[in-house]
Parts: structure tokens; C-alpha cells; sequence
């Protein structure tokens, strides 16, 4: 059995009281309607006038200096401009707030001390209060005073008021939490952004066959493949059993590209002369934005490409005069009918085909609000005490969204609101907290990482009632050598709504994935390589925005790591598999107690239930029917009120959790120990990913009736009571007999896309959402 985690480690759930309250009337009023509403003091500087001119310049460089209390926020500055335009806008905290006045001074720039133009005051209770729609406020002109009170030359416009999240200005305005951030690459990478990941596309190459090859060794059969490269992906053909000079493969290669297709597909034909030791035959450069884009599985047409032959002169690469051109014949396509998988198949948030010509229309919008936390553990030291600068990303499909950062607080409140187009109900959220390490600027914060606060929470919309608000808190955990460690929890809202009931049931009896998956499958190691490769471009990409959604955050939400080895998810499915085959066990073991007749009165009842069953076979397959449907309808007065949480008893014990903390190549020092080490890794994760397929097949099974997903077991009840009436009315002879049929029908009439009961099955959550 396992053993508990130590009493140091122990999770305590939180269970916040859920306002599962239907929503009705006018469901969307305000674009922030998940969250709790926030006051904010804004402060619009649009521009100034007439400002004096330096004594011993004759210029002056004007900025502005907002301030309230503790909190100060400064505008940019600009050289020698007596009218300068800034239209910034900042927003201060009402909660937060101390001071009774606010102060807008603006200062001439300065080497040493910037020197004061003239102020603006303001007392903070008699602001205007406006609520949307009646903002923005219109600006107007201030005249500006000394520290006496008496007016000065120069005229500054401005807009203050009071509002909440939901004003037009909260997404532009520079948070007073920006206060002691530097540059404008540090407040840039503290307010919240949305990003999208690129598109991808599979790019298929047959390579077929070449053509009139000169080796450097006329007289040796050649050994000829084809090395493939793209970007950082490089594949090998097999050598050609034809050893001649016109060698044939007919191979397909894939790969993973990304638009706009900067990088070219370089396609090199090379000889094996001896081990370890190739001979670059030709070469070919191949822009991939010209290719065909196939959505379906007609035939491409083939085209030959000239090699380029090259010889290597003192280090440089020049090109061989050869009267006759080698050439290589291939067929090249980018696959739009395919979903690119760059996430776990357990965790996928997202199934459309690539090309937008076969997208199906969305079946409803997901709302998140990202409210606050509550006890996070300071990740890092500062002047001698410690400090946290947490921030939150969620994913769902290709739009990423990054909280704003809220400095040095253990308690964070973000109170921001996204939302996303739902295509299938079959898909999971991904939400993680991070603690961002690069504010500093220069230094060794550029080579720091940002640090995981906390275990990624996963979400599946169809464990989600539709129109229904969730709010929940949520622990955030995280594995340690000496265990699972709680680092502290977040509080989301959640509303899935449904546009349209009908399409989102008939989604059940769809195909999971696009139509080309299973007429053109791939095989599994294709998979994971293909996902690697994804997983890869799209971390890429993202590191390359502006602000970079760090390289380390988007890994640790992919789950790139999730094939490794754990001892701990290991034993997690064996106990999976247990609990799905808990209810076949506890009917063993009461059916063998109606064999010993340990109650005679159940033995007699189930003897005379036999003999009806045998007498009348028709009530057998109605009563079961029946059976399952009245204990669906039973089990909807227990069905779960929220999403579940992690369920930490799948966790490990801390011993375990070295060899998973461990790093792969493992880093034991002795090389046996690192060489069957790393092999039994490798054989364990295959076994790993097969038991939780097993796990996850039988907990379907038990989902039916959960209610987990109240749309797939309201289906279902509702199959029982149809097929009580129908099974009821029809012979039970007849039913066998297309049943057989069915079963045993010619191979012409068998659709390779799945069935609906086979799609309706795969559709089934698991508990693969709550292992950590």
C-alpha cells in the first residue's frame, strides 16, 4: 500500500462556497461579471502647454509625477519640448490608498535633481465616481500652481475619476504596482497580455526517388539516403536497397512548420562511405510558403528538384561544374486536415483541423476570472527579507493570457476576466502561477527562471454545468524531494456558456480529432515526436514575444516532461486501476456469498429471479437498461457541484520522488548504474503511459452515471429509458439476431472513422484531470 505523505506536506482542500446560481436575465451585461469589483483611482495625462523655458538652457525636458500617499508613478520625458504629449494613463487601487490628496507635479529632467514646474492637487473624496458605459472622462485643461498655491506659467490637461475594472482605460493604464519597477521593459513585463501560440501545420515529404548521382568512389555501390532539415528537426530516410546511382525510397517524412515558414526545408542526398563517415551527394534549398496546402487526402503532384553538388576546399563550400545535374524526385504538402498535438493527450484544450476552411462553427464561450491568492510562500530574498512577484497564465487553445504581476505580495489580487470561443466540450483549461524573476533588469535576473509557484490546475469544460457560475479556491501544489508541498491557493470563477444545446450534445457522437487522424493515421512514435517538435516551436515562439512568455512557463504548462518516468504516477494508476475494478470485486464477493447461501433468503430470491430470466430472456437486456437508468437518476442527487480538485491521495512518498526529481540522463556518478538506470526508465514509461490508458478506459465506464459530465450521463440516462422501450417492444430473437449481423458485417460496409458510441465513450472524462 502507500504511505501517507508526512505530516508537513498534508494538503488541506479548500472548499470555498460555490455560488452555483443559474444566470439569467441579461447574462452578459458587463464584460467583467466573474469578478469582484474593484475601485480604481485613474489618472489621464494627456498633455501640457506653455511650459517655461530653463534658465540656463532655454529648454526644458517635462515629465509628470503622479502621486497619492505611498504610491508614485512617473510618465516618460521628453528633451527640449515646452508642449509635450504624453496621453499615459495610471491606475491607482482605491483599497490601497492612504492619503486624502492627489498630487500631479510636473519637473524639468535633470542630471542631479529634476526641478518642479508646477502642481496640480486634488482631494481624493471629492473625485468623480463614473461606472461604465459613462466612461471615459473628457480631459481638460489645469492651470499649474507652485507649492504656495499661487498660478504659474503653463497649463496641464488631465481626466482624474474613480472607476472599476471594467472601464475602457484599465487594460492601458500603467498599475501603481509598477512603482520601483525599472524601465519600461520591467512595466511592460508586469501587466497582463494576451498571446497566441503560432499555427502549425504537418508537413509531409515523400521522397521518392533521385536520379543520376556522382559519388566521390565511381567504382563502390553507393549506400544513398536523404537527410531532411527544418529548423532544429532533422530526419533520415533508410539507405535505398537499390545501390545505384539512381536509388529509390518512396519514405514519407513529417515534420512540424510553423507560418509565416521562414526557415526552408533543406533536403541533402548522402552516401554511406564508411561508419560514421557520409559523403554529401547534392543538396537542395525548399521555401516552404509556395507548397501545397492539403485539407483532404486527394493525391499531390510530384516535382523534381536540382542538387546542388558541392565540394569542400579549405573549409569553405563551393559548387562542383558537372555537365549533367543530379535531381531528386519528391512530393511535398502541408497537412491542413490534421491537428497539430502540442499538448498531452489527456490535456488537450484544443481539436480543430489546421486549415480555418474546416473549422466548425464554436459552440459556446468560456469564461475565467482570475481573482486572487491567498498564502503563497516567498520564492526569493530582497534586501534581506523575502518576497514573491506572482503572476498567473492560463491556456486554452492557441490564446495564452498572462496575468499582470503584483509586486512583493503574498496575497495577490489580479481580479482580471478572459474569455474564450469553445469549439468541443471534451477539452481541459490549463492554469498556472509563476513567480516572475526578471524585473530587476541586467544582472543575474536575465538568467534566472521564473520559478512554478504552483502545480498547473486543469479545468474540463464538460464537467461544467452550462450557464452556471463556479467559484472555487484551489490548492497550489508542488513536488520537493522531501514531498508534496502546498504554496498556498487561488481563488477562480468559472462559466461555461452554451450557444446551442443541440450542437453541444451532438458533439459527443463526433470524432475526436479531425477526420484525417484516422483515414491517414499516424504511428505512436510518430506522435510523440511530432508533439516534441510542436511543444518545441511553440515555447519558441512565445519566448519571442514582447514581453517573452518565458521558455520555462510554457514547457511546464505543455507538460513536456509528461512521458518521463515517476514512481509516483506509476503507482497513482495502479491504485486508479483499483478503484475501477473496486465495484467488479465487491460483486465477486457477493455473488459468492449467494453461492454459499451465507443469506438464504437473498440465495432464494436471486434462484427465482434465474429461473424468470431463463423462462423470459426478453427482460434481460429491459431490466438492465432499467437498472442503469433508475441508478443514473439516483446518483444525480451526488453528482459534484464543482470541478474536481487535485486529488493529492495519488501522491508519493517523499523517498520516491528523488528518482523523478532526478535528472534524465540521470545523474548518478557509475556508468552501469546510469546506463540500466536510464533503460529501465525508458521501459517504465511506456508501462506507465499503457496502465493509464487501461485506468483511464474503466473510469469512463464509471462516468457515465457520475454525473461528472452532466451532458454525456444525460444522454445516457436518457439511451436507458429508450432502450427499455424499444428492447421492451422487439422480440428479443430479432435483437440478437441484428446484433450478430451487425457485428459480423462484410468489411464494405465499415466506416474507418469511429462509431458514435465509440466517440461518445472517448468523450468520457477521467481522472487523468486530478493527477498531479
Amino acid at each position: 500500500m502507500q504511505r501517507p505523505p508526512p505530516e508537513d506536506s498534508l494538503l488541506m482542500e479548500t472548499k470555498a462556497g460555490l455560488r452555483g446560481v443559474k444566470v439569467t436575465g441579461d447574462k452578459h451585461a458587463s464584460p467583467y461579471d466573474l469578478l469582484e469589483k474593484m475601485l480604481y483611482l485613474y489618472v489621464r495625462v494627456v498633455k501640457a502647454r506653455d511650459l517655461p523655458a530653463n534658465d540656463v538652457t532655454g529648454s526644458c525636458d517635462p515629465l509628470v509625477v503622479v502621486k497619492t500617499g505611498n504610491y508614485k508613478s512617473t510618465t516618460l520625458h521628453f528633451e527640449k519640448n515646452s508642449n509635450p504629449e504624453w496621453n499615459q494613463v495610471f491606475a491607482f487601487p482605491k483599497a490601497r490608498i492612504e492619503s486624502s490628496v492627489l498630487e500631479v507635479t510636473v519637473k524639468d529632467k535633470d542630471f542631479v535633481k529634476d526641478a518642479l514646474m508646477g502642481q496640480v492637487g486634488f482631494y481624493v473624496n471629492e473625485i468623480p465616481k463614473l461606472v461604465p458605459p459613462d466612461s471615459p472622462l473628457a480631459p481638460q485643461w489645469y492651470r499649474l500652481e507652485d507649492k504656495k498655491g499661487d498660478k504659474v506659467r503653463g497649463e496641464l490637461m488631465l481626466a482624474v475619476w474613480m472607476g472599476t475594472q471594467a472601464d475602457e482605460a484599465f487594460l492601458e493604464a500603467c498599475d501603481s504596482d509598477a512603482a520601483g519597477v525599472s524601465g519600461t521593459d520591467g512595466l511592460a513585463n508586469i501587466r497582463s497580455r494576451v498571446y497566441f501560440s503560432p499555427k502549425l501545420w504537418y508537413l509531409r515529404v515523400n521522397l521518392i526517388e533521385a536520379q543520376d548521382l556522382q559519388p566521390g568512389n565511381p567504382g563502390r555501390f553507393p549506400e544513398v539516403f536523404v537527410k531532411a532539415v527544418l529548423g532544429n528537426q532533422v530526419l533520415k530516410t533508410r539507405i535505398s536497397q537499390s545501390r545505384t546511382i539512381n536509388p529509390l525510397w518512396n519514405e514519407d517524412l513529417m515534420f512540424v512548420a510553423a507560418e509565416p515558414f521562414e526557415e526552408p526545408l533543406i533536403l541533402s542526398v548522402e552516401d554511406r562511405v564508411a561508419p560514421n563517415k557520409d559523403e554529401v551527394l547534392g543538396k537542395c534549398a525548399i521555401p516552404l510558403r509556395f507548397e501545397h496546402k492539403r485539407l483532404d487526402q486527394k493525391p499531390v503532384s510530384t516535382r523534381w528538384y536540382i542538387l546542388e553538388q558541392q565540394v569542400v576546399v579549405e573549409g569553405e563550400h563551393k559548387k562542383k561544374e558537372t555537365k549533367f545535374s543530379s535531381r531528386i524526385h519528391i512530393r511535398i504538402c502541408l497537412e491542413g486536415g490534421y491537428h497539430v498535438l502540442d499538448e498531452s493527450t489527456h490535456y488537450t484544450s484544443d481539436l480543430r483541423p489546421t486549415a480555418k476552411q474546416l473549422w466548425k462553427s464554436s459552440i459556446g464561450v468560456l469564461e475565467l476570472g482570475i481573482l486572487n491568492a491567498q498564502g503563497l510562500m516567498l520564492m526569493k530574498n530582497k534586501d534581506g527579507r523575502g518576497t514573491i512577484n506572482a503572476y498567473c497564465v492560463a491556456k486554452y487553445g492557441q490564446k495564452w493570457v498572462r496575468t499582470s504581476t503584483i509586486i512583493d505580495s503574498s496575497t495577490p489580487k489580479w481580479n482580471e476576466q478572459y474569455t474564450w470561443e469553445v469549439f468541443d466540450p471534451c477539452t481541459v483549461i490549463t492554469i498556472g502561477v509563476f513567480d516572475n524573476c526578471h524585473l530587476d533588469g541586467g544582472g543575474k535576473a536575465v538568467a534566472s527562471r521564473d520559478a512554478r509557484i504552483g502545480k498547473v490546475i486543469r479545468i474540463r469544460l464538460s464537467t461544467l454545468e452550462s450557464d452556471r457560475f463556479y467559484t472555487h479556491s484551489y490548492p497550489l501544489l508542488v513536488l520537493h524531494s522531501k514531498g508534496v508541498k502546498k504554496m498556498g491557493e487561488i481563488h477562480l470563477a468559472v462559466r461555461f456558456t452554451c450557444s446551442s444545446l443541440p450542437n453541444t450534445m451532438h458533439m459527443y457522437s463526433q470524432p475526436l480529432l479531425p477526420k484525417m487522424h484516422y483515414l491517414h493515421p499516424f504511428t505512436v512514435n510518430q506522435l510523440d515526436n511530432l508533439r516534441y517538435q510542436a511543444m518545441q516551436i511553440v515555447s519558441k515562439g512565445l519566448s519571442r514575444a514582447e514581453p517573452p512568455l518565458r521558455r520555462e512557463v510554457v514547457e511546464y504548462m505543455l507538460d513536456v516532461d509528461y512521458h518521463m518516468w515517476s514512481m509516483r504516477k506509476s503507482k497513482g494508476n495502479v491504485f486508479r486501476i483499483m478503484g475501477v475494478l473496486s465495484g467488479l470485486i465487491a460483486a465477486g464477493k457477493w455473488f459468492d456469498q449467494i453461492c454459499n447461501w451465507e443469506n438464504p433468503i437473498t440465495t432464494v430470491l436471486i434462484h427465482i429471479l434465474y429461473i424468470i430470466m431463463v423462462m423470459y430472456p426478453e427482460l434481460i437486456l429491459p431490466t438492465t437498461f432499467l437498472y442503469l437508468f433508475f441508478t443514473g437518476v439516483w446518483y444525480h442527487r451526488r453528482w459534484p457541484c464543482h470541478p474536481p480538485p487535485t486529488d493529492t491521495r495519488l501522491s508519493a512518498h517523499p523517498d520516491e520522488l528523488d528518482e523523478e526529481i532526478d535528472s534524465f540522463p540521470t545523474s548518478r556518478p557509475p556508468d552501469i548504474v546510469r546506463m540500466r538506470y536510464d533503460r529501465l526508465r525508458s521501459i517504465a514509461g511506456g508501462i506507465q503511459t499503457a496502465v493509464g490508458d487501461l485506468a483511464t478506459q474503466g473510469e469512463r465506464l464509471q462516468s457515465l452515471l457520475s454525473w461528472r459530465d452532466p451532458r454525456a450521463t444525460a444522454l445516457f440516462v436518457i439511451f436507458c429509458l429508450v432502450a427499455v422501450i424499444v428492447l421492451y417492444v422487439t422480440p428479443f430473437q430479432v435483437v440478437s439476431l441484428l446484433t450478430g449481423f451487425y457485428l459480423l458485417r462484410h468489411p464494405r460496409f465499415r466506416d474507418k472513422l469511429p462509431s458514435a458510441p465509440l466517440n461518445f465513450f472517448r468523450r468520457l472524462p477521467a481522472r487523468t484531470d486530478c493527477m498531479l
